[in-house]
């Protein structure tokens, strides 16, 4: 449920303009109301208060999609490739957030994480992980023993560990909020229930050369540039502007399971599993919640529509495509077994618990409930990887030197938003003569 403050925050937000004679003009469009394209909207007015800015979002609100429904962990930016941009914006990210956070009253907690190796053959790859939270200037992280586990976490069993003392948790959605509220008050302009339909050529105005639209009865906006973040949607809103379709948006869908209330004791930080560089995803982990729940999970197995939150949401098109593409049929073939098996976890709760009952035995199948769902924006490029890192694209023709899309925000995009958008703003300002 909103706070008071978090409703205060839409009674601001307008819906989509209606059709006029004169066109609401901008310097700028943002499309995307998730929180990658809210902190860049703010930190544009921040470093450019003299813009005139609209940010155009489809859905009624904010954040609807992957930014209000994630794990709200706090990345410390551990597992990232060194010398990558998905490294260097996290670390950078957290210390952002957390001082945005101060600044700002939000409510965080840093209840910190473990990076649990279980059997004899992980702990290498701990070794390794350590290395590489050290290469990317990680604050602070400690390989600790199974004693040390104990005293952090009681109920948890493995025989190393990484502590990440600076990881923590928020509600990312009400973080999304809280920018585009920040927006707002600098200036901008916010138009929900405003989907993105077409983009195009306006050059007979050339003071405004970009007209972008949506449904015929509402007003098309003339703009001087355009920016796109529109996650899970953000390959077709590129391919508007002629980009190629690579890489294409596959959605997969994670699903959690609830810790019962009279057995959240057991967990008290964050519990993960030492990545298993065979798989494409990194496993099930013990995530605490603002409101005191804990989730439990997730698996990953293709979703059936780009926003399809459970098995009976079902979009014909969106499966056809995401099953018709080279890139799918390739990474089905090299993880079939894998894939079956996440399928079979997130159908049957007690071969979920199983794998949880690896960093806490206690764990019973009758202390868990299945809980929420999320839908992962996962770029895929046509041999069928799994694309890692940030891509941006401006597509072709007259106006591509006007247009930034963001292809890909891969996670921990939340944790580095703050950052992303600076980095965005930077490049905007550079490419767009701001």
């Amino acid at each position: 449920m909103l706070s008071r403050q978090s409703f205060q925050i839409f009674r601001s937000i307008s819906g989509p303009p209606k059709k006029s004679v004169d066109l609401p003009k901008y310097d700028l469009v943002i499309v995307g109301g998730g929180i990658v394209g809210c902190a860049t909207a703010r930190q544009l007015l921040i470093e450019k208060p003299n813009l005139k800015i609209a940010l155009i979002e489809k859905e009624k609100e904010l954040a609807v999609h992957q930014s209000g429904h994630n794990s709200g962990v706090i990345h410390a930016g551990i597992y990232y490739t060194p010398g990558s941009l998905k490294a260097k914006l996290c670390v950078e990210g957290l210390d952002l957030s957390y001082k945005f956070f101060d600044e700002e009253k939000v409510p965080y907690k840093k209840t910190g994480k473990l990076i649990v190796a279980v059997e004899p053959e992980e702990v290498p790859r701990l070794e390794t992980l350590f290395t590489r939270a050290q290469t990317n200037g990680c604050r602070d992280i400690e390989m600790i023993d199974s004693k040390r586990i104990t005293e952090i976490e009681p109920h948890c069993r493995g025989l190393k560990a990484l502590w990440s003392p600076h990881t923590g948790i928020v509600d990312w959605g009400y973080v999304t909020k809280r920018f585009g509220e920040d927006f707002e008050k600098r200036g901008g302009k916010i138009y929900t229930s405003y989907p993105l339909e077409k983009i195009e050529d306006n050059l007979k105005d050339s003071a405004y050369p970009i007209l972008v639209s949506s449904d015929p009865s509402f007003a098309s906006f003339e703009t001087k540039n355009l920016i796109t973040c529109a996650g899970l949607q953000s390959d077709r809103v590129a391919a508007l502007s002629g980009c190629s379709t690579d890489p294409k948006i596959v959605p997969f869908r994670g699903e959690y399971l609830l810790l019962k209330p009279e057995k959240r004791h057991l967990v008290e930080t964050n519990i993960y599993p030492v990545p298993d560089p065979r798989f494409p995803f990194l496993g099930v982990h013990f995530t605490p919640r603002m409101n005191g729940d804990i989730w439990l999970g997730p698996n990953a197995v293709l979703a059936y529509k780009r926003e399809g939150y459970s098995y009976f949401s079902i979009s014909p098109s969106d499966l056809l495509e995401s099953l018709s593409y080279s890139g799918m049929q390739k990474l089905v073939k090299k993880h079939f077994t894998f894939g079956i098996k996440e399928l079979y976890r997130g159908i049957w709760i007690a071969a979920q618990v199983k794998q949880l009952q690896r960093f806490i035995p206690e764990l019973k199948y009758s202390d868990v409930t299945r809980g929420p769902s999320g839908v992962r924006a996962q770029a895929m490029d046509s041999a069928g990887n799994l694309v890692d890192d940030f891509v941006f694209d401006s597509g072709t023709g007259k106006l591509s030197n006007l247009i930034m899309h963001v292809r890909n925000a891969p996670s921990p995009a939340a944790t580095s938003s703050l950052a992303i958008a600076k980095m965005i703003t930077t490049e905007a300002v550079q490419r767009f003569g701001l």
